[in-house]
């Protein structure tokens, strides 16, 4: 995890701990009766952290003999570098104060030019394998909507679509043609505004929203199991079915892997594991809501999860560009917008009767749908893969694909598909 003892000046400067820093981390240490070496202080690294630099800094004490195992601690946060695309770090650090003074959240003990000192909370943060616990999942829930009913101050107008574009907007400006050809940025714009037209159609329940509530921004007392949600740069007021839908995209991911950018979406949760964390999360209301209730959220968190790949796809191609902490946002992005191109037709055309469309542009309508045989390929452009769709298939059962012709047609795809390409066609199959 990182190296003890003392800190060093050459250590200060390879581990980029800005003088100004360790001058406040001292004057701390100053105010503490039992530190008797405020010069005595350990740098531990924190892992997992993919936009700013965060360090455990920690000194022995003596203020029992018994216990001389035990330290104060406290965390600094170096801001990374080029971020400030992502949020306006003053916001942020207003709502890191509202935060610690509602008791949400560690207190903020000093700030300086790139970066803050903040408490160190005594409880661990949770791993990926912990989102999936279907008792830390209740807890989750249960303190997802007291953060979503917070009264921050300020303007509480929706955040994520004017998003969205200014990051589409930084995308462009930081890509390549060929990288910006391949993450078909051109088309964003157009998505993002039909995206936002079909999910703000209906009644929507707007709250204060963390937006990246993923394992590691989620702390635990083991003592007394309560939650603590940390880091809240890209808070603002947004769609809490948003919020959820993007908790629940962050089960695919494992940032403390020897291949953190790589997703594992079989990881998403089941319609059981979402049905249960909603009803927990409505539950806090004080009734119980209905079945219906529940579904309705579940559909609304569904759609939702779209603008989550789209969000995040754009943030992977930014910080790409802008940020030097070892991750490869380049192919994080890739996998987000993968997932986006191949649920949209699944979550956005959902009435009407259902469609086979092949790979000519022909359609016919199936009246026993079963189970759907979805086609895609990547094609190569430099360092990496552009998805693309090459036909959606809603066919019979098994049993009937040969006297409908459905076989025949599979085979016609696959000759078709690999004439034009280098790399295997990939069928994913799924049950309706």
């Amino acid at each position: 995890m990182g190296s003890a003892g003392n800190l060093s000046d050459c250590e200060i400067r390879e581990r980029r701990i800005p003088e100004e820093a360790v001058k406040i981390l001292k004057s701390l240490a100053l105010k503490w009766d039992d530190i008797t070496d405020v010069d005595a202080l350990q740098v531990v690294p924190l892992k997992g952290a993919m936009t700013n630099e965060v360090y455990q800094i920690k000194w022995p004490t003596n203020s029992d003999k018994e216990l001389q195992h035990r330290t104060r601690k406290v965390l600094l946060r170096i801001y990374g570098k080029g971020v400030d695309v992502f949020f306006d770090r003053e916001n942020e650090i207003r709502t890191f104060e509202f935060m610690s003074k509602q008791g949400q959240g560690p207190r903020l003990l000093g700030r300086f030019s790139n970066g803050r000192i903040e408490e160190f909370i005594r409880a661990r943060t949770l791993s990926a394998a912990d989102l999936r616990d279907p008792k830390i999942s209740s807890l989750i829930a249960t303190k997802m909507k007291e953060f979503n009913d917070l009264q921050m101050p300020g303007p509480k107008s929706i955040c994520l679509w004017d998003r969205l574009r200014n990051w589409v907007h930084e995308a462009k400006r930081l890509s390549t043609p060929e990288e910006a050809k391949a993450f078909r940025l051109d088309a964003m714009e157009d998505e993002i505004s039909a995206l936002e037209n079909n999910l703000s159609s209906g009644h929507q329940c707007v709250g204060f929203c963390h937006n990246d509530l993923q394992y590691g921004n989620i702390m635990m007392d083991e003592d007394t199991r309560l939650i603590t949600i940390i880091d809240y740069e890209y808070s603002s007021y947004n769609p809490v079915a948003f919020d959820i839908a993007n908790h629940f995209c962050e089960m695919a991911a494992d940032y403390h892997t020897e291949t953190p950018h790589i997703l594992d979406y079989s990881k998403y949760p089941g319609l059981e594991e979402r049905q249960r964390f909603l009803h927990i999360y409505l539950s806090c209301s004080g009734t119980q809501p209905s079945d219906s209730e529940v579904d309705q959220l579940v559909h609304e968190v569904e759609k939702y999860t779209l603008a989550s790949h789209l969000l995040w796809g754009l943030w992977g191609i930014i910080s790409g560009h802008v940020n030097k902490i070892e991750f490869d946002y380049t192919e994080y992005a890739r996998q987000r917008f993968e997932q986006y191109w191949l649920k949209k037709p699944e979550l956005l055309d959902s009435s009407g009767p259902t469609a086979n469309v092949i790979a000519d542009g022909n359609t016919a309508v199936s009246k026993k749908v079963r189970n759907t045989v979805e086609a895609s390929y990547y094609t190569t452009n430099g360092y990496f893969g552009g998805l693309k769709s090459v036909s959606r298939m809603i066919v019979p059962p098994y049993g009937s694909w040969r006297e409908d012709g459905y076989l025949e047609l599979c085979i016609v795809m696959i000759i078709r598909c690999s004439c034009s390409i280098s790399r295997p066609v990939v069928f994913c199959a799924s049950v309706l």
